[in-house]
């Protein structure tokens, strides 16, 4: 029993010998962040400049007119894009129907993703998980006009058989232009991110708070509510701002699918072919503010420790 004790001893007092070394060699060569603040400087300088300087020339430019008799920008200040950006009751409907539209298909990407992503996270097996993920994200392959006009095929009733005319007189259902094709449409275009961002959430679930529930008692409702979405909070969050943002902005999608459906995206594009810069730059307010607020939502969720 001695002999035990004195070798514990012994291991003790090795390992207190070992963490000095290793703190006292810690001490004696410090780390330098040169290297760090040299790898770091590029990417930040470019987006400093090129994507916060834009926005804020963008934001500048909202505040210049036109000049009536040429049609050019003047550097004469007004309030009158913004008067009309955020007045007009037309464009407060246009951007209320843009805010549904994103979160409809935030919520369909969400309701596709949760079984999906569980599925292949815990039942599947390991050698078919890689294939399945990759199954998924497949549609991110392919080109983004390929697929919308790819779908516009399926909602266009005049497209012959096998496809909108099928749909339209087979199964009951009839497809057509509006803003149920772009919600659709952008809901396909977007899965992949709210997948990907939703199934590293289920990956880091252990399966021993599932077991632990499962042996207390909890029903797979319960146990979904209280173990399962609060690990995943941060993931969908993080999975909602890819869906949202990048529906909230689209104008193609709307363009190919939505027939006279119109969004926040397709006035900004009205507005600089007119051309008319300045009142485009004072509608792009709309989805800068709104993404503002969201993203400092989702940050507080904390989306931004799993993207």
């Amino acid at each position: 029993m001695r002999a035990v004790q004195r070798v514990g001893e012994r291991l003790e007092q090795a390992a207190r010998l070992g963490a000095g070394g290793r703190r006292a060699e810690g001490r004696g060569r410090p780390r330098s962040s040169a290297p760090l603040a040299g790898l770091l400087a590029p990417p930040l300088a470019w987006l400093l400049v090129v994507y916060v300087g834009s926005l804020a020339l963008l934001v500048v430019s909202a505040f210049f007119s036109l000049d009536d008799f040429t049609g050019k920008v003047t550097t004469n200040l007004t309030l009158g894009n913004l008067d009309e950006a955020f007045t007009e009751p037309d464009y407060w409907s246009l951007v209320a129907r843009s805010v549904g539209v994103a979160a409809a298909v935030t919520a369909i990407c969400l309701a596709l993703a949760l079984p999906s992503a569980f599925y292949i996270s815990k039942v599947a097996r390991r050698g078919a998980k890689r294939g399945l993920v990759v199954a998924m994200i497949l549609p991110l392959w392919t080109g983004y006009l390929v697929k919308a006009f790819g779908l516009r095929a399926i909602f266009d009733p005049g497209s012959g058989p096998g496809t909108g005319g099928l749909l339209s007189s087979g199964v009951g259902w009839s497809p057509g232009f509006g803003y149920a094709s772009v919600v659709a449409t952008l809901a396909y275009l977007w899965f992949p991110y709210m997948l990907l961002s939703v199934y590293t959430g289920f990956e880091r679930l252990p399966d021993s708070l599932l077991d632990a529930s499962s042996d207390l008692g909890a029903g797979s409702v319960r146990t979904f509510r209280s173990v399962v979405v609060p690990v995943l909070v941060p993931s969908i969050a993080a999975g909602s701002i890819f869906t949202f943002s990048l529906s909230l902005g689209d104008y193609i999608t709307v363009k190919i699918v939505g027939g006279t459906a119109q969004m926040i995206g397709n006035i900004i594009e009205r507005a600089l072919l007119a051309p008319n810069q300045p009142l485009a730059a004072a509608f792009t307010l709309w989805p800068i503010g709104l993404m503002v607020a969201y993203l400092w939502t989702m940050g507080r969720l904390g989306a931004f420790e799993n993207l």
